[in-house]
């Protein structure tokens, strides 16, 4: 079984391409879904919807619905995809059907169309993410590491009230880096799971709102609940690379992300803005694995220390204040966002910056209903 489970998840062919619907949907019944969560795929290819009857899974580029599972009995309130594949990371609302119940994790084979493992808990899931290695489980305390291909568990490790179930894993072969809140209030530990080795970053005083790593894990971006700066650590070693202000009043950050090439980083609010800054040219050049860091460390006090001041961002974009919005970057400067109202835009911004122009904007669910219940991961 667990052979068949490793190599299910390498198989990232084309199964979801296969996926084709020749008969009209029903639109009146579609509209109905209640969205509770929404999440990216792990490269932005596509997302993932969580709704009151089952998941939807949809492709980018171009937006198209790809899976519709409205078979359960129970909406589910996370939900995660591993790129493009065939696996999928399910927790119930709980409230509905008691089969799918808010401290169990499902994984979904959907080429089996079955469940394969399910994962209980004695508390409340809160986030679940997902690498071709792992599955990480975050409770309101403490994360679990599991490996994909025995389902045992690789590391138990405690953390700070995580009300939020914020954590984030990268994803490229070479390194495991696993982010999540320490034991201290704006504390982050980053921990590298093959090695077992931890950094503690002191990322900001007041508590951790929103985190992401880039897909090598060696840049971490951090949020506090102020929400007024975005900062920018090199992960291997902790440095504070760069510093972002998205503005001077209190806000709630939703979603921020780094761009696969190392130059752009956006984030969403609540205030509905989407905020561009520009990456440092440099940041390419720094190490990116843990030797080097090492080295680096060694001699940082003959080092110049990085000076600039908070940047502004260079390029925005006006959303609805009143949605949640998920953002990712898509290809020639484009960036992407899923709301949970139901709505996909693609922006595109320029060099010289300012008012970005909004290339596509859909809406594959219908507007009408969300409430604070709803989870944006």
């Amino acid at each position: 079984m667990s052979l068949m489970i490793f190599s299910t998840v390498r198989g990232i062919g084309s199964l979801l391409k296969s996926k084709t619907y020749d008969q009209p949907r029903d639109e009146e019944a579609k509209s109905d879904r209640k969205v509770l969560s929404v999440a990216w795929n792990q490269d932005w290819s596509g997302f993932i919807v969580g709704t009151e009857r089952g998941f939807n899974v949809y492709s980018c580029n171009p937006i198209k619905e790809s899976i519709s599972r409205e078979t359960h009995n129970s909406g589910f309130k996370i939900v995660e995809m591993l790129f493009l594949s065939n696996l999928f990371a399910l927790v119930g609302n709980g409230y509905t059907n008691s089969e799918y119940p808010p401290n169990k994790v499902f994984i979904w084979n959907d080429h089996t169309n079955s469940f394969f493992c399910e994962l209980g808990f004695k508390s409340q899931v809160l986030a679940v993410k997902l690498r071709r290695e792992h599955i990480v489980v975050v409770l309101e305390r403490s994360v679990y590491v599991y490996s994909f291909t025995n389902l045992k568990v690789n590391a138990l490790i405690e953390t700070v009230m995580n009300p939020r179930g914020l954590c984030c894993v990268s994803q490229v072969e070479a390194k495991a880096v696993l982010a999540y809140p320490g034991l201290h209030p704006g504390q982050v530990q980053v921990r590298d799971l093959r090695r077992n080795i931890v950094k503690i970053i002191k990322a900001h005083d007041s508590d951790i709102a929103c985190m992401s790593l880039t897909l090598d894990g060696s840049f971490l971006a951090t949020a506090s609940t102020k929400g007024t700066l975005i900062r920018i650590f090199n992960s291997l070693d902790g440095t504070l690379l760069q510093e972002f202000r998205r503005g001077m009043e209190r806000a709630e950050i939703y979603s921020v992300a780094i761009s696969s090439n190392l130059k752009w980083v956006a984030a969403s609010s609540e205030k509905g803005t989407l905020h561009v800054f520009h990456l440092r040219p440099d940041i390419l050049s720094l190490p990116k694995n843990i030797n080097d860091a090492s080295s680096l460390s060694l001699i940082r006090g003959i080092l110049p220390m990085y000076t600039y001041g908070n940047e502004r961002s260079f390029a925005q974009f006006s959303l609805p204040v009143s949605t949640k919005f998920i953002v990712g970057f898509g290809p020639e400067n484009t960036v992407l966002l899923v709301g949970i109202d139901g709505s996909f835009r693609r922006c595109r911004f320029d060099g010289e910056g300012g008012q970005m122009v909004e290339l596509e904007h859909k809406c594959f669910f219908s507007s009408r209903q969300t409430d604070d219940s709803t989870v944006v991961m």
